[in-house]
């Protein structure tokens, strides 16, 4: 009779044992599934997840308290009670508003504010650093501070996200991991490989905007769906700071300070906006239309013209940066014969349009 009950008991853990196996297996498989470029898988264990995290070198926390990295957390109260009132007050399109601050074109920052709480500041200018790093540090020796990788690691929760940077993003726009949930990208001018400008972000911040290559186990947050009346307040927003940015990279070549040409930035929108409801990025439209031929169109009188496009960056800071770093939009960017310039942008692309004017 015990023979008996052993054997049975046996038959009934191995029936439970095979259950959780068959478990497990159709768990994974009904739920791994690839999302666009990105590679998703399921996460079946937190245990999982602690075993395949790749180690990672975090910056001492002292960095947190380095004069950018101080305001990450605060509140908008805290903010103004410091610096003042902002120059301007621009949505986003992730989520949270921007805090712009400039001082003299030297001193370029915004702080995104979420739930009256800084996720993500994005600042140059010359005088614009931390205790740490300074904007014109050589690319060489911030490298050796930091060592950058090719990959950087985000976990929330049973979580784990990895950010994958190719040998474009390694040169121009390295990240760093500087606390839990503290990242920093670089964005070094990749023609002097000095930085050019810094954003500090949450992990949560990153994951909305994915501006690398990412492989993750677990979910992704969903972007912020917004109606034709937010989006015209989120680029009217990033078309001023793609202006002022400007103006500040100038400064810092000792070019002249451009003034805002309101009829050249129709312009610079409508080419924006057809790109983008055409599905093409070019500076001439299906029409074959250029710059030439769309100025004459308003009627606009100049000297000498030129256009810088972009398209899919994650905002305008990206963008700018993106011109600078590539040659033809570089020359016109810091092309000291220009004395204007008017700005579009259509969700995520953007037209510069610069004029010779008397």
């Amino acid at each position: 009779m015990r023979v008996i009950r052993r054997v049975l008991l046996f038959l009934l853990l191995l029936l439970l044992a095979i259950s959780i196996v068959l478990f497990l297996f159709n768990d994974k498989e009904s739920t791994q599934k690839p999302v666009n470029h990105i590679y998703h898988e399921s996460l079946t264990s937190e245990k999982e997840l602690q075993n395949k995290q790749v180690p990672e070198k975090i910056i001492s926390d002292h960095i947190l308290q380095d004069n950018l990295f101080k305001w990450m957390g605060s509140g908008v109260n805290q903010l103004e009670e410091a610096l003042g009132e902002p120059l301007r007050k621009d949505i986003s399109s992730y989520g949270y508003t921007w805090l712009v601050y400039m001082k003299d074109h030297s001193e370029y920052v915004q702080f995104g504010v979420m739930d009256d709480e800084v996720k993500t500041i994005f600042a140059t200018g010359m005088d614009v650093g931390t205790n740490s790093i300074k904007i014109g540090d050589d690319y060489d020796h911030l490298n050796q501070i930091f060592s950058f990788s090719t990959e950087v690691t985000y976990g929330k929760g049973i979580t784990s996200y990895t950010f994958q940077l190719d040998e474009e993003d390694l040169k121009m726009r390295p990240l760093v991991r500087v606390g839990n949930d503290v990242y920093m990208q670089l964005y070094f001018d990749t023609f002097t490989q000095k930085l050019s400008s810094i954003r500090i972000l949450t992990g949560e911040i990153l994951l909305l905007q994915r501006p690398y290559a990412l492989s993750y186990r677990g979910d992704l947050p969903e972007q912020p769906k917004l109606s034709d009346e937010q989006w015209d307040q989120v680029e009217a927003g990033m078309e001023s700071q793609i202006f002022d940015i400007t103006n500040v990279i100038r400064n810092s070549f000792d070019r002249s300070t451009l003034e805002w040409e309101e009829s050249v930035k129709e312009v610079a929108y409508l080419h924006s906006k057809d790109m983008a409801e055409n599905n093409y990025f070019s500076h001439y439209a299906l029409n074959g239309d250029g710059l030439k031929e769309r100025l004459a169109a308003q009627d606009i009188f100049y000297f000498s013209a030129g256009e810088n496009i972009a398209a899919l960056y994650v905002d305008a800071p990206a963008a700018v940066e993106g011109w600078l770093n590539s040659e033809g939009h570089r020359e016109a960017l810091l092309n000291n014969d220009f004395t204007h310039l008017g700005v579009g942008v259509f969700r995520y692309y953007y037209t510069q349009n610069f004029l010779t004017k008397p």
